[in-house]
């Protein structure tokens, strides 16, 4: 990739990146649904999912994701590499229809080709990124009060969603595990890329190593990290993975957005006209993935006649033996 800019960098890796996450949903979920039915299921606690095999193959593939898109955001803004996330929305999605019987209608499809379609429009008018020439200078945009505004405000808003609202709807409401997960996320991807950023100029001859703030944005990205994982895991075993995908992509994808514009000044210095491109690219992208949730909603129910339901354990299962779980109503998860 010697010859390419380093957008077009960005863009390879990204899509690569969104190839590997979109799989990693489908495989973590079936074993979550595995561990579920041998334990406690994450979604109340549990974490009979890490002797899962599955599951374990869906974290090293997201971890593959994950690197590949690390790397993607120290060479491109992330106006560019976030919204092509929702390229993952597609390969989940479509791996949930064949995989876990997660159907989508056919609006479904319309709604994939809005996030391809939204995603070329923001490559084509992508801003160039300047790399900071050391990682003070990063520390120099972290630490501006509009960007210290939106830390304490998503700070603030994570912990009231912990301390209140998870306990009393988190079983019911997609929004309270996915806002933890997007308002982290925003944050680790502005401490990775700083992260990345320090990384290559020390490859360059340039070492970050002895500033503290090096190690500081390590610590928050690790943290973050593993905030992430832990809700995520929640959304997937508590609600249908076609569902979470889109809805988390949305989240992430507008909070981290507003984080870079802020901290990176992504569009400082770009035409209007370029702006405007992007913000519509991003909104296109933005409804093919409500298409997707709201066809998912609007689904009637699969199960037809007279179904007969027992109780085993913590877990309500229908007569060809597959597990429903209670916190769940019958008709969102009966899978023939």
């Amino acid at each position: 990739m010697g010859g390419l800019s380093d957008n077009s960098k960005g863009v390879i890796l990204a899509v690569a990146s969104s190839a590997f996450i979109g799989s990693s949903f489908i495989l973590k979920k079936k074993g979550l649904k595995r561990g579920g039915i041998s334990g406690i299921r994450a979604g109340v606690g549990g974490f009979t999912y890490l002797l899962e095999p599955l599951w374990w193959a869906g974290m090293i593939t997201m971890i593959i994701g994950e690197i590949a898109n690390f790397v993607a955001y120290i060479y491109a803004p992330a106006v560019l590499v976030t919204p092509l996330g929702a390229l993952s929305i597609i390969v989940s999605a479509c791996l949930a229809h064949f995989l876990l019987k997660e159907r989508i209608q056919k609006m479904g499809i319309v709604g994939c080709v809005s996030c391809i379609v939204g995603s070329v429009v923001i490559v084509i008018h992508a801003p160039q990124e300047e790399t900071p020439s050391s990682v003070q200078d990063i520390w120099t945009l972290a630490t501006q009060p509009a960007f210290l505004f939106y830390v304490a405000a998503s700070l603030s808003t994570v912990l009231a969603l912990v301390l209140h609202f998870e306990p009393r709807y988190g079983q019911t409401n997609i929004l309270i595990y996915l806002g933890i997960c997007s308002l982290m996320g925003s944050l680790t991807v502005v401490s990775v890329k700083a992260v990345g950023i320090a990384i290559k100029l020390t490859l360059g001859g340039t070492s970050q190593i002895a500033y503290p703030q090096t190690w500081f944005f390590v610590t928050v990205a690790t943290i973050c990290v593993i905030t992430q994982l832990i809700y995520l895991n929640k959304a997937l075993d508590t609600f249908n993975a076609a569902l979470v995908s889109p809805v988390y992509y949305v989240m992430f994808t507008t909070l981290t957005i507003i984080a870079s514009v802020i901290m990176f000044k992504d569009w400082s210095g770009q035409h209007a006209g370029s702006i405007a491109s992007e913000i519509c690219g991003f909104i296109t992208v933005l409804s093919g993935t409500i298409i997707l949730h709201v066809t998912r909603e609007q689904e009637p129910p699969p199960s037809v006649g007279i179904v007969t339901w027992f109780i085993s354990g913590d877990s309500i299962k229908n007569p060809e033996d597959e597990p429903l779980f209670t916190h769940r109503r019958v008709d969102e998860y009966y899978e023939p």
